[in-house]
């Protein structure tokens, strides 16, 4: 199991840039796969970027593609979600998750960081 405790939340202009840490403790090594997840208010969550902890390959959903950036410290002890040109769609509550190598889900959770981005 891992540990994830994530920071960076907070209010925002649309248009503007926020930065979410995520602090990765316990197993590390037995994880191949992180994310950060979103859930809106009323909503279903969403996977919304991932990294890959073998080769750093990185995925975006179709929402954020080419506005956030996910990144990692090479120990994997650090993930990041860099978010550029913030939408009011965006607000949500963002929340770092790790998959466990040879599991088909995630299954580590952190309690997740608030992003509210107003008009």
């Amino acid at each position: 199991q891992v540990q994830l405790v994530e920071s960076g939340g907070g209010s925002v202009q649309a248009g503007g840039s926020l930065k979410l840490s995520c602090v990765v403790s316990g197993e590390i090594w037995s994880t191949c796969e992180m994310g950060w997840y979103r859930q809106a208010q009323g909503k279903e969550r969403e996977l919304v970027s991932s990294v890959d902890n073998g080769d750093d390959s990185t995925k975006y959903s179709d929402s954020v593609k080419g506005r956030f950036t996910v990144s990692q410290d090479s120990d994997k002890k650090m993930l990041y979600l860099q978010m550029n040109s913030l939408k009011t769609d965006d607000t949500a509550v963002y929340t770092c998750a790790a998959r466990k190598c040879g599991s088909p889900m995630y299954n580590s959770w952190g309690r997740g960081t608030q992003v509210t981005v107003s008009s």
